[in-house]
């Protein structure tokens, strides 16, 4: 093991003492430069007791000025230091306060070991509750429960007995099996390099020795195993290349390519330096394979098959990171490693109380809520159950508009569904009955506030066409949902099932050769943008009937904005709901202009 890494991700409650802890460990093992110890001898926080001349601990892993302003840690800082083995330990110190626990997830996705501090003075609490979780869902190893801070409770093991007790029932539930509780002083130095002789009735580690005797999990399976990184070409050349996951690759061996199934034989290997004969787990290499198939960034090389599946449908617990909520059925970009799809969460099974472990029922995740969902991807990815590997079984979710990582996730399994179900070709297809009708299939989306004209336009726009001999029909939202849509309602969630329902209407329409002419408000960007995506280029024409609030206020052909304005309408678009304008249409339509005129401007683009 000598001249591995080891990551070690530090947390628990603000004021727990981590950053103390961290720095007192960093300075026993002389890990620190002589000149950045004097600083913390001079420099101190705002309102910090420590006298002066002595270590302030804390200022040695907090990396931004705006924490020491603070007295607060707000980010991760990453410090490192060589353990008696060789080994390289990476210590990363996240931050405390709840609001920034999507740094911790980030941490903690790639730790080893998880160190939760909890102050003696205040026992175990909710954000010690969270962070164990994360540690147990992020595939944490081992973790270490420091106990801090029992200098002020005059080291009484009484105190210590009952913490570790409520630890233990906490930890119950969660899938962690090699846990260790440490009582420590961070301030006063009791256990964490050397053994205190203040905790006579402790036996056990000090912190120092339960992170280096901590080992790497073997792995059970020894086939080989990688995900192709970039495509390798030159005269005459062409390879695979990539790290290894795991396991070996030799020359001669048979090989299959995921998600395609294809086989072929590995005819050389070669690294930066030379050819060799056989590519051990972490070795970076290019494959050259007989018969040069087609494979391409993101797939995945193996020896054996046998527990790698292409699926698109996946069963994950996901930690929900952004301000706003996550929506089931809108549509987000799914990465994992170089692989990129649209994906939509089809549902929230429960979200998990941090506190008790409880399965709660729930239909959104709000920020730092850990939830059970399912996952449909665009594309099949080759995904494997996160405990198992962690590489292959991470996922985060992109908001498709802003690209903010919003969420973090983890694979449990694949879906049944998923391998259950295939696309069925026919003989006659979408072009074959597009000609049979004389026209090109085509979807015009009118979208705009209610009131704005959308259905008005729509039934004008149809009767032109059937004048002219064309196949077209009217999608129109309230029509459908007194069928297909009668059980949804009219919170972001629903109005994002109710664009994807409609647009996968509209798309089997337009397989069918027809024009389909969707008279929907569809107040989102993000839930039009994921209908434009499942048609081909030019297939969808978005249209924005713009008109303002006032005049679709004063025609309010339903009633709705009286009803809104009398609050019996909670979530109405334009009143109690933001419209977003669509930010590139391919047609912009005055809803104030003559009927006629407005058609005109459509057929311009549509025929």
């Amino acid at each position: 093991m000598s001249g591995a890494i080891v990551r070690l991700l530090t947390c628990g409650s603000v004021d727990d003492g981590k950053s103390t802890l961290i720095g007192r460990l960093l300075v026993e093992t002389d890990s620190i430069p002589h000149d950045t110890i004097g600083a913390a001898r001079k420099v101190r926080r705002s309102g910090s007791t420590i006298p002066a001349g002595e270590i302030d601990f804390s200022l040695l892993t907090d990396g931004l000025e705006a924490e020491r302003e603070q007295g607060i840690t707000i980010d991760v800082a990453y410090r490192s230091m060589t353990l008696l083995d060789g080994k390289r330990l990476i210590i990363s110190d996240a931050p405390g306060h709840e609001q920034y626990t999507r740094n911790m997830v980030v941490a903690a996705s790639r730790a080893d070991i998880g160190l939760v501090l909890i102050d003696a003075m205040k026992g175990v609490r909710t954000q010690t509750l969270r962070h164990l979780t994360i540690c147990s869902l992020m595939g944490v190893s081992r973790i270490i429960i420091a106990i801090n801070k029992l200098d002020a409770m005059d080291y009484k093991q009484e105190v210590f007995d009952a913490i570790s007790a409520d630890i233990q029932r906490a930890v119950a539930r969660l899938d962690v099996a090699d846990i260790h509780i440490v009582p420590l002083s961070a301030l006063a130095g009791d256990n964490v390099v050397y053994p205190s002789t203040n905790m006579p009735w402790y036996k056990g580690q000090t912190l120092q020795d339960a992170i280096q005797s901590w080992q790497k999990p073997k792995d059970v399976s020894a086939s080989g195993l990688m995900r192709i990184q970039m495509i390798a070409r030159a005269d005459n050349f062409r390879g695979v290349s990539g790290t290894v996951r795991r396991g070996t690759f030799t020359q001669g061996e048979e090989v299959t390519i995921f998600p395609s199934n294809q086989k072929a034989t590995i005819s050389s290997i070669v690294t930066f330096e030379k050819e060799i004969n056989k590519a051990d787990t972490d070795d970076a290499v290019t494959l050259v394979l007989t018969p040069e198939v087609d494979a391409t960034r993101g797939d995945v090389i193996a020896v054996s098959k046998d527990d790698l599946v292409a699926a698109d449908r996946f069963a994950a617990h996901v930690v929900w990171l952004n301000e706003e909520p996550l929506i089931h059925s809108r549509s987000y970009l799914m990465i994992s490693g170089p692989s990129t799809t649209p994906a939509i969460i089809t549902k929230i099974r429960h979200k998990i109380d941090v506190n008790t472990g409880e399965h709660i029922s729930t239909d959104t995740l709000k920020m730092n809520e850990i939830g059970d969902v399912e996952v449909a991807s665009d594309i099949p990815l080759v995904m494997r159950p996160y405990g198992d590997d962690r590489e292959f079984g991470n996922f985060i979710l992109v908001d498709r508009l802003t690209l903010k990582t919003v969420g973090a996730g983890m694979i449990r399994h694949s879906l049944r569904r998923s391998s259950n179900v295939t696309h069925q070709d026919y003989e006659v297809d979408k072009v074959q009955r597009s000609a049979q009708k004389n026209q090109k299939a085509r979807v015009v989306w009118l979208t705009g506030l209610s009131g704005s004209g959308k259905s008005t336009i729509a039934n004008a726009l149809e009767k032109r066409l059937f004048a002219q001999g064309a196949h077209a029909y009217v999608l129109d939202g309230d029509n459908l949902r007194l069928g297909l849509n009668m059980d949804l309602g009219f919170t972001p969630e629903d109005r994002a099932e109710n664009v994807r329902r409609v647009s996968e209407v509209a798309k089997l329409m337009v397989d069918s050769g027809l024009i389909v002419i969707s008279a929907l408000v569809s107040p989102f960007e993000v839930d039009r943008q994921r209908a434009k995506s499942i048609f081909e280029d030019g297939e969808f024409l978005e249209i924005f009937i713009d008109t303002p609030v006032e005049i679709c206020r004063s025609r309010d052909p339903k009633g709705l904005y009286k009803k809104s304005a009398a609050g019996e309408i909670p979530n109405f678009t334009g009143v109690g709901q933001d419209y977003e304008r669509p930010t590139h249409p391919d047609l912009v339509i005055d809803g104030t202009a003559p009927i006629e005129e407005s058609v005109e401007k459509i057929l311009k683009i549509l025929l």
